[in-house]
């Protein structure tokens, strides 16, 4: 088949964390024999493996994966940059060989960039950072939630960085953040098939508190003891880290650090299933229903 951007197709299967978002790509990449995109805005740092769940070259079972474990912790990198690096791979490498590639991930604010582009932001004002960096966080909080209440009930509420920048493009373009998406999208040269995973709410928690627990087996406290020193980069501001370093710093017991984890990790998925849910155009699967979501996937062309 010859590939032109008329049959170029980007297959995208978004979820909440743990829901099997990756089984369920892997399975599907097989299938139809095509690359992944990764768009989690955390696996894409080496050295935070376990915390991320990071899928291993065994589970990857020889499918390429990008956007996986190809950044430094110490480097920044926006839902922007993920938009403009990501088109690059897409252009220039993967469309001209395969007329579809399945991106997976848990980032909606990564996939809204690469589908739909924002809008250009206001740079940051080192001034008003300088403020607003000073200022108690639900002191911020109150403040989104008074500026953009779309965005102050899905942003991670634990997360300094993303709040302050929240409140700063608010204040410097006198916009929601939440408007960051242009009031229409920007033209792509491919078009899109969603799909969305989910389970049960009860059956979804079980999962994500059984996760925690293996990625405890496989080594959480270690690695997050390695990364303990540059706890204040913006990559570690993440759930798993921040509990297990507030243990570390003595303020709470790592049974009570564990909890935490759990809390906060089905409070995450939480919000990301009210950011997906605000899409009408994914179509919902349990992670086990591969075969009808090929059926899906096939009956879109």
């Amino acid at each position: 088949m010859t590939i032109t951007t008329t049959n170029r197709r980007l297959i995208v299967v978004q979820g909440p964390t743990g829901v099997g978002k990756t089984a369920a790509g892997v399975v599907l990449a097989e299938h139809y024999g095509i690359p992944v995109v990764s768009a989690d805005s955390r696996q894409v740092y080496r050295d935070m493996e376990v915390g991320t769940a990071v899928p291993s070259p065994a589970e990857c079972r020889g499918i390429p994966h990008y956007f996986i474990r190809n950044k430094s912790i110490h480097e920044s990198f926006t839902a922007g940059d993920y938009e403009r690096e990501a088109l690059v791979l897409l252009e220039e490498k993967l469309f001209p060989e395969t007329a579809d590639v399945l991106l997976v991930g848990g980032s909606g604010l990564y996939v809204d960039a690469l589908l739909g582009g924002f809008d250009d932001l206001p740079e940051s004002d080192p001034t008003l950072r300088s403020v607003l960096v000073a200022r108690p966080l639900p002191d911020l909080l109150e403040e989104l939630e008074r500026l953009d209440p779309d965005y102050y009930a899905v942003v991670d509420r634990k997360n300094p960085q993303r709040v302050v920048r929240a409140v700063e493009v608010c204040r410097l373009s006198g916009r929601p953040y939440s408007a960051l998406r242009s009031g229409s999208a920007k033209r792509r040269s491919f078009r899109t098939v969603k799909i969305g995973i989910d389970l049960p709410r009860e059956e979804l928690y079980r999962r994500i508190d059984l996760r925690v627990e293996e990625m405890l087996r496989q080594g959480l406290v270690a690695e997050a003891e390695t990364l303990y020193p540059y706890r204040a980069l913006p990559a570690l501001q993440t759930v798993g880290y921040r509990e297990l370093f507030d243990h570390f710093d003595g303020k709470i017991s790592l049974e009570e650090a564990v909890e935490l984890i759990k809390r906060n990790t089905r409070r995450y998925a939480k919000r990301q299933l009210t950011w997906l849910r605000r899409d009408p155009q994914i179509r919902w699967f349990g992670p086990s229903e591969t075969a009808e979501m090929i059926a899906y996937i096939d009956g879109s062309h």
